[in-house]
C-alpha cells in the first residue's frame, strides 16, 4: 500500500495551517474510508480510517493539533506502532519486528496486563530508540456514551548504550471495539506537577458532524492563552 501511504500524507501535509481554514474535513485517498473522529482535551483531535488492500487489522491513526497534523501511525490489531510519520521536524519512525515482547491488547484485554519492548528506527540516521513499558486496566468508563477501558501505563525509552532519553508515566484509554488507545493524562516522573491531559472529550462517527474533522475543538484557547503568559 505504499502509493496509499504516500496519497493520506501528501493529503495531510497538504492541510492548510491556519485554524480557521483547517476546519474543513481532510479528504482521504481512493480505497480509504473513515472510521472515527476522537475529539480531545488540550486542543487536540484523532481521526482514524482504514483502506482497502492493507492486512487485517492494520489502521491509521492522524494527531492534530491547532496548526495541523502532528502526527500519523499505523498500527495492527494489537495496537503495535508499526511506522509513525513525524510532520514537524520531519521524521519517519519505523518499528523493528519481531520485537523482544511484542505489545499486545489481546494480552492486556486477557489478563488486565501487559507488557511491552521494542524498538524504533528513525530514518535520519539518528539513533535508535527502545521502548520498555507497561499498560495495566484500572477499571472501566464511558465517554459521550464510548465505552472505554480506563489505563495506567509507564515507560523509558533508551538509546543502544543503554542510557535514559526519558519516561513517562500516566492514565489513558482504551477500546475493545476500536482495538486502540485514546490519549489520556501523562508526565515525567521526575516532575508530576507539569501533567497533561488530553483526555476523550467527543467521538464522532461518519455522518455525524465534525467527523474526519482537521480542527479541534476543546480548550484551544486555555493552550493560547497559557503560551502567551510564558516569557
Amino acid at each position: 500500500m505504499l502509493t496509499v501511504r504516500l496519497l493520506t500524507l501528501g493529503a495531510l501535509a497538504a492541510l492548510p495551517a491556519a485554524p480557521q481554514a483547517a476546519a474543513q474535513a481532510f479528504g482521504l485517498p481512493e480505497g480509504c474510508e473513515g472510521v472515527l473522529t476522537v475529539q480531545h482535551r488540550s486542543c487536540l483531535v484523532t481521526n482514524v480510517w482504514t483502506c482497502a488492500g492493507d492486512a487485517e487489522g492494520l489502521q491509521w491513526v492522524a494527531l492534530f493539533d491547532e496548526e495541523g497534523p502532528i502526527q500519523v501511525k499505523q498500527v495492527d490489531a494489537e495496537f503495535q506502532w508499526l511506522t509513525t510519520w513525524y510532520f514537524s521536524p520531519s521524521q519517519v519512525r519505523t518499528m523493528e519486528t519481531p520485537s523482544p515482547d511484542p505489545a499486545s491488547l489481546s494480552e492486556l484485554f486477557g489478563t488486565g496486563f501487559d507488557t511491552y519492548d521494542f524498538t524504533v528506527v528513525p530514518d535520519d540516521g539518528s539513533v535508535p530508540l527502545r521502548y520498555e513499558g507497561f499498560d495495566r486496566i484500572t477499571g472501566e468508563t464511558v465517554i459521550d456514551g464510548e465505552p472505554l477501558a480506563t489505563t495506567s501505563f509507564g515507560f523509558s525509552v533508551t538509546d543502544p548504550e543503554g542510557r535514559v532519553l526519558y519516561s513517562l508515566e500516566g492514565r489513558q484509554f482504551v477500546s475493545e471495539r476500536h482495538r486502540m488507545f485514546f490519549l489520556g493524562e501523562s508526565w515525567d516522573p521526575a516532575n508530576m506537577a507539569r501533567a497533561e491531559d488530553a483526555s476523550p472529550v467527543a467521538f464522532i462517527y461518519p455522518e455525524e458532524e465534525g467527523f474526519m474533522a482537521a480542527e479541534p475543538r476543546y480548550e484551544c484557547q486555555a493552550i493560547l492563552s497559557s503560551l502567551e503568559t510564558q516569557p
